[in-house]
């Protein structure tokens, strides 16, 4: 019989299981920290410290904001801008120009030139639309899970701005020249600053606002105004008269003609408090020159002789005592030679893009031709036709958006898609 000749050898083994060896670096890294904390406990410190931090960045302090209930910055982006509009980043010294993929955070200073205006929207909805010689400073922009917080210090010029539909303990705050204006939801107001002049102005529209300066409180409704200089102690509040609202020719309306000129007819809603009312028509938005200026009787009149092109025009109500209001919105409209027969053009659009409540629209058209999204006119078309609009917060839900393109010539292409926001 033969032998086995490793019949003395005897081979044995463990199964050593992945979690096995994890726990037992586990233990021998513990076993070297305390150790190592133990040598140099203000460096150990000081290196989690650094972790943490780096961790956090890593999750863009989205849990932190939400566990903790600590705010968490926002951005703001322009939705609208024309003429000259630049920005200072809070964490750089030279200024840039104003584009829509620019966010817009705390401590950022945007500037309007003297032809120049630009409309940003924030996260929570509230909208600022700078007029000309104007200059605003980002004071705060956040938001935890059920509340946000905005404020903007106008240092100089003149700002018009709505508020949205907020939750409760939400603030929207703009402060002028020492005063702080607190806006309630689904509110409009002027703002007006003038530091050469020591005039400061702030002026409710619509809603209902307070304003608090140096201990004193007062409250606003629809058409009051506070006033007040540096020196002053108090704050002047009086009733200001209401302008009317434009009907015709309603906004980004297009008026056909048959030759080189038009007559438009223009109406508005009569005031109650109106002796009379100003109409100025102007070739551009700043209105620093104007193919009409006159104050009529009536709430409607009619203009000959409008050539073709794009117009945009505004109404103020006029009292006994020649004391005028603040300007209506203003309404553009678009004289077109109409065609010998309806054309067909060019728009071509991209895939949405969503930046949570906002959307962004873009697509190719002719290069000569306007665009409109829900209304409002896209401020740039490129050379080769190609652009881009970010439409103001949409609410949740189904919502649809309609993107007219329409050129001289008398050719319009119009396109509806349906977004829903969750």
């Amino acid at each position: 019989m033969a032998h086995d000749r490793n019949s003395n050898i005897h081979i044995a083994w463990k199964t050593v299981t992945y979690r096995s060896v994890a726990v037992g670096v586990a233990v021998i890294l513990l076993l070297v920290g305390a150790i190592v904390n133990l040598v140099f406990p203000q460096a150990t410190h000081a290196g989690l410290q650094a972790v943490n931090t780096v961790l956090e960045k890593v999750a863009g302090n989205a849990g932190a904001g939400d566990d903790m209930g600590g705010p968490v910055a926002q951005q703001a982006h322009f939705t609208n801008y024309d003429g000259t509009v630049r920005v200072k980043k809070a964490n750089s010294n030279t200024w840039v120009s104003a584009d829509y993929s620019l966010p817009l955070e705390k401590g950022d200073v945007v500037q309007t030139g003297s032809e120049g205006m630009a409309r940003i929207v924030f996260n929570d909805g509230t909208s600022y639309t700078i007029k000309q010689d104007s200059l605003i400073v980002i004071e705060e922009n956040s938001a935890t899970a059920q509340q946000t917080q905005v404020a903007v210090n106008v240092t100089t010029g003149t700002v018009d701005l709505a508020t949205a539909t907020y939750s409760q303990g939400s603030t929207s705050r703009v402060m002028v020249a020492g005063a702080t204006a607190s806006l309630a939801p689904e509110s409009a107001a002027m703002v007006h600053n003038d530091p050469r002049a020591d005039q400061h102005e702030i002026l409710v529209k619509k809603g209902s606002g307070e304003v608090s300066r140096d201990g004193q409180v007062v409250q606003l409704t629809d058409y009051e105004k506070v006033s007040f200089r540096s020196e002053s102690k108090n704050l002047v509040k009086s009733k200001e008269i209401g302008p009317p609202t434009l009907i015709a020719p309603a906004n980004m309306m297009p008026l056909f003609s048959s030759g080189n000129s038009k007559t438009v007819e223009f109406n508005w809603t009569p005031m109650s408090n109106a002796a009379t009312y100003r109409l100025r028509i102007s070739k551009n938005p700043y209105f620093s020159s104007t193919v009409y200026d006159q104050r009529v009787s009536g709430t409607d009149v009619q203009i000959q002789g409008l050539s073709n092109g794009a117009y945009y025009w505004a109404v103020q109500s006029v009292d006994a005592q020649g004391k005028e209001s603040i300007e209506s919105e203003k309404n553009r409209f678009t004289i077109i030679p109409k065609g010998s027969e309806t054309m067909s053009m060019r728009l071509e659009l991209d895939q949405f893009i969503q930046h949570g409540h906002v959307i962004e629209v873009r697509g190719r058209t002719e290069n000569d031709a306007r665009v409109m999204v829900n209304g409002r006119e896209v401020p740039l078309i490129a050379g080769d036709g190609s652009f881009h609009y970010f439409t103001p917060p949409l609410p949740n839900g189904e919502s649809v958006i309609t993107i007219t393109a329409q050129n001289a010539r008398g050719g319009v292409n119009t396109q509806q898609k349906t977004v829903v926001i969750q």
